[in-house]
């Protein structure tokens, strides 16, 4: 299901989503705070917000008024980082597969599995076995590993119709389209595109994790994964520099070297 984007952002959304474009994931609070102005969000709001955060270790703030990511968000970061560079190694043609326990395991600790089996772009065939090409190392949590036993093999099959079975190519395609087409349409110019591009810019992030990053062999032949990597960098490097001027100001000078993107809505 297609996010709404019109639904109103809350504070956590904002900030969260500010830092995790940031790079590193380090910002001033006086910055957090003029970001989250462009979607009604009061100063006093904002601080409450990365009050909640921090006390829920998803940020962590040296006391002089610069917080920055930890735990899963600092995680998401890192997923995120790599799904926008969208790299992939050479295929042997080998299928790397992950067998689940059959165990009574808890509804939590399930979930946790099959969100740690997601972020690494694994799909699932039927219930405990999962597999995707080996063409990068997947990196699964600690946890889940001592759990659960991985293994190398071949399909039998054809695998551009095991692949097609496993994720939906043509629907991550056609939205891949549809989001080129909106960045097109929304040039950030000037601060009255801000907030879109922001929403956008988190449209975009989304959908790159969503990418299954399969071998081109097993891709439709105009997949958009790579026109859209790149027409998006070029596009939020436009929507940094006015965001930078929007947001320079004495009282909250960057750091030497920061850098700072929109990122996908926490």
């Amino acid at each position: 299901m297609r996010p709404n984007r019109n639904r109103p952002l809350t504070a956590r959304s904002v900030l969260a989503s500010t830092l995790l474009g940031a790079i590193p994931p380090e910002l001033p609070v006086s910055h957090l705070v003029h970001v989250a102005g462009l979607f009604g969000i009061n100063e006093n709001r904002a601080r409450v917000a990365l009050s909640r955060m921090v006390a829920n270790d998803e940020v962590t703030t040296d006391g002089a008024g610069r917080y920055k990511l930890v735990g899963h968000l600092l995680a998401r970061q890192q997923r995120q980082v790599a799904s926008r560079a969208g790299q992939t190694g050479k295929w042997s043609g080998d299928w790397y597969i992950v067998a689940l326990p059959a165990t009574t395991a808890a509804a939590d600790e399930r979930g946790q599995r099959r969100r740690s089996l997601t972020h690494a772009r694994l799909a699932e065939l039927r219930q405990g076995l999962w597999l995707r090409p080996d063409n990068f190392s997947v990196d699964l949590d600690a946890e889940v590993l001592a759990e659960v036993v991985t293994f190398s093999g071949r399909p039998s099959g054809d695998p551009v119709k095991l692949a097609a079975r496993l994720w939906d190519l043509d629907g991550w395609a056609s939205r891949a389209r549809e989001l080129l087409e909106e960045l097109v349409a929304l040039d950030p110019e000037g601060p009255t595109e801000l907030a879109p591009g922001f929403v956008l810019s988190a449209a975009v992030l989304r959908h790159l994790q969503a990418d299954p990053l399969l071998p081109s062999s097993l891709l439709p032949l105009d997949w958009p994964g790579v026109e859209l990597r790149s027409f998006y960098d070029l596009w939020d490097a436009r929507y940094r520099s006015v965001l930078a001027q929007w947001t320079q100001a004495p009282s909250h000078p960057k750091r030497k070297g920061e850098v700072l993107s929109p990122s996908r809505p926490a």
